[in-house]
C-alpha cells in the first residue's frame, strides 16, 4: 500500500510539472515573502554625480552592469554574488562608442548599451557586449539620443527611446524616434518616428498632446525617453514625456500604430490637494488649488492581468529649458485672467500659487495674452492606464506627498516645482504578490504598491536610497543569488547602489 501511495504521489508531482505539449518542466520558484518588508542589505558608491544612474542584472554570472558617466564614459562591472559585499570587479570603456552612456540591459549573457553621440543631434548607438569576458559582440546605429534601451522579455528584439533632444540654440531639433534591433537578423535596425500622425495633430492636442516647440514641426518636438515591452514581446510602449502621451509600438510588424495623450490632472478635486509653496513656513500644507498638472510620465512598466496589458507610469514631469526658449514661469510672474481668477493678486502671493512653476505654452484659451487655466509640470502620482485604448484607470493622488510627509522625507524646497517628483519605476513579483516599485528624485525614496489588482494599487512601505534615484530595478527570486527578491536602487547624484531585500514569512 505504500508503494502504491509513493507512485500515486509521484504521479500527481509529474503531471504539475507538465505543459499542454505535455514536456516535463521545472516546477515554479516560489519563496513566501512579504513584500510590505524590504529592508535595504548592502550598499556600494562607485562614483559622484553622474554615476549609477542606470543598472542592469545578469543571472547567469551574478554581475551587475552600471552606467557611471562621473568621471569618463564607462559601465562598472559589480560582483553581486554576495549582495552584502558588492565590488567593482570591471570596467568596460565606452569613450570610443560616442558621448554618454543613458541605460543598460541585459538579456540572456548579452548587456545592452544606449550611446548618445558627442554630437547629441547626431544618431546615436547601441552597443552589445557579453557579459562573461566583456567582449564587444555588435555596434549598431540608432536614433538621436537614445535615452533608454531595453530587451525584448524573449530577448529576440532591443528597443531604444531615442529622444533627439534640441541643441541650446534650437537651430537643430533631430526627430525623435524608436529603434527597433532585431536581435537573431545580426542586429538589424528599424528606426520608426512619429511623423504618420502629424495629421492628427490638433485631435490629439484637444486630448492633451503637446506639440509646443519653436520648430513646430510634429515629429521633431516628440521626444521618446523610456520603454515598456509586453511579456509575449510583441508590443512595446513609449512615454513621450515632454509631450504628456505614450506611443503604442507593433514589434512584430515594426511600427507604431498608435499615440494616447495622457491629458490633464485637476487639483482642484478631493484627494488631489498639493503644497505649490516652498515659501509658506509649512510643510505639507496640502489644499485644493485651481491648478491642472501635466502627466508628462518618465518611466513606463507593463503588467497583464486578465488579458489586459496595465501601464504604470511615474509622472515626474520635465520643462524644456534651452538658451532660446524657456517655456517656464512663477505664477507671480504670469498674468492671470481677471474674470477666470477673480483673486488673482491674492493667488499670485509667494504663500500660496505665486512659487509655484508653470508652462507658458497652455492656458491661453482665448488668445488675449492671459492664462484662462494654469498648467504645472508633473502629476505628483504614479498611474495605470489600459495599455489597449490609454485609458487612466488608477492615479494615486496626492498619497505619495502625503506618505512622504509622515514619513519625514518630504522636501517643502521642491513643492513649488513637482514636488516628490516620481521618475523610476518597474514591477516584480514578491511571494504572491505584484508589486510596483516607484522611486522618487526629490525625497531619495522607493515607495512600494501592491498592484495584484492593478485598478486598485495598495500602498506597503517607502524605504531612503540613495541621493536622486534614477534606476529602479527588481531581481526576482528564481534569479536572484540569495534566492530572494531583490530592489537595487542606482542613484545618479552621490553614485550609490544600494540593495533591498524583503523578509520571508
Amino acid at each position: 500500500m505504500k508503494r502504491y501511495l509513493l507512485l500515486l504521489a509521484l504521479a500527481i508531482g509529474l503531471a504539475s510539472c507538465k505543459k499542454d505539449n505535455d514536456q516535463i518542466t521545472e516546477p515554479e520558484f516560489f519563496v513566501n515573502e512579504d513584500p510590505a518588508t524590504f529592508a535595504e542589505i548592502g550598499s556600494i558608491d562607485i562614483g559622484d554625480a553622474g554615476a549609477a544612474e542606470i543598472s542592469a542584472f545578469d543571472p547567469t554570472t551574478n554581475r551587475l552592469f552600471v552606467v557611471n558617466n562621473s568621471s569618463v564614459n564607462k559601465i562598472d562591472v559589480l560582483d553581486m554574488s554576495d549582495p552584502t559585499k558588492m565590488k567593482v570587479i570591471h570596467s568596460i570603456p565606452m569613450a570610443t562608442y560616442g558621448g554618454s552612456v543613458n541605460s543598460v540591459s541585459v538579456s540572456e549573457g548579452k548587456v545592452a548599451a544606449a550611446i548618445e553621440s558627442t554630437n547629441k543631434q547626431a544618431n546615436g548607438k547601441v552597443a552589445v557586449f557579453n557579459t562573461s569576458n566583456y567582449n564587444e559582440l555588435k555596434v549598431v546605429t540608432v536614433g538621436a539620443l537614445p535615452d533608454m534601451v531595453t530587451f525584448s522579455p524573449d530577448g529576440k528584439f532591443i528597443i531604444t527611446a531615442n529622444e533627439g533632444e534640441p541643441s541650446t540654440d534650437y537651430s537643430n531639433d533631430p526627430v525623435g524616434s524608436v529603434s527597433v534591433i532585431s536581435v537573431a537578423d545580426n542586429y538589424s535596425v528599424s528606426t520608426l518616428d512619429l511623423s504618420g500622425f502629424a495629421g492628427q495633430r490638433a485631435a490629439l492636442a484637444s486630448k492633451g498632446f503637446r506639440i509646443f516647440g519653436p520648430s513646430n514641426d510634429f515629429a521633431k518636438d516628440i521626444e521618446p525617453e523610456y520603454v515598456a515591452v509586453s511579456e509575449d514581446s510583441k508590443t512595446a510602449w513609449v512615454t513621450l514625456q515632454e509631450n504628456n502621451g505614450i506611443a503604442k509600438v507593433d514589434l512584430v510588424n515594426k511600427a507604431i500604430t498608435g499615440i494616447f495623450p495622457l491629458g490633464f490632472k485637476d487639483y482642484n478635486t478631493d484627494g488631489n490637494e498639493i503644497d505649490p509653496s516652498d515659501k509658506d513656513d509649512k510643510v505639507g500644507t496640502f489644499a485644493k488649488w485651481p491648478v491642472k498638472g501635466i502627466y508628462m510620465p518618465d518611466a513606463i512598466a507593463v503588467f497583464t492581468s486578465g488579458g489586459v496589458p496595465y501601464l504604470f507610469t511615474a509622472n515626474e514631469g520635465d520643462a524644456r529649458e534651452y538658451t532660446n526658449f524657456v517655456e517656464a514661469k512663477r505664477v507671480k510672474d504670469i498674468k492671470l485672467d481677471a474674470t477666470a481668477f477673480p483673486n488673482a493678486k491674492d493667488l499670485q502671493k509667494d504663500a500660496q500659487l505665486g512659487r509655484l512653476n508653470i508652462t507658458t505654452t497652455l492656458g491661453d484659451t482665448d488668445g488675449d495674452g492671459d492664462l484662462d487655466v494654469i498648467y504645472s509640470f508633473g502629476a505628483r502620482s504614479f498611474s495605470v492606464w489600459n495599455g489597449n485604448d490609454g485609458t487612466q484607470v488608477f492615479d494615486s493622488k496626492n498619497e505619495l506627498d502625503v506618505k512622504a510627509v509622515a514619513a519625514n522625507v518630504y522636501d517643502d524646497n521642491r513643492s513649488d516645482d513637482k514636488s516628490i517628483e516620481p521618475e523610476g519605476l518597474t514591477v516584480g513579483k514578491v511571494g504572491n504578490k505584484m508589486v510596483a516599485f516607484v522611486g522618487m528624485e526629490r525625497i531619495d525614496a522607493v515607495a512600494m504598491y501592491d498592484i495584484t489588482v492593478p485598478t486598485k494599487p495598495v500602498f506597503l512601505q517607502l524605504v531612503k536610497c540613495g541621493d536622486a534615484p534614477e534606476g529602479v530595478l527588481f531581481v526576482p527570486a528564481a534569479k536572484s543569488p540569495t534566492k530572494k527578491s531583490l530592489l537595487i536602487v542606482s542613484s545618479e547624484d552621490d553614485g550609490m547602489v544600494k540593495v533591498f531585500t524583503p523578509k520571508t514569512i
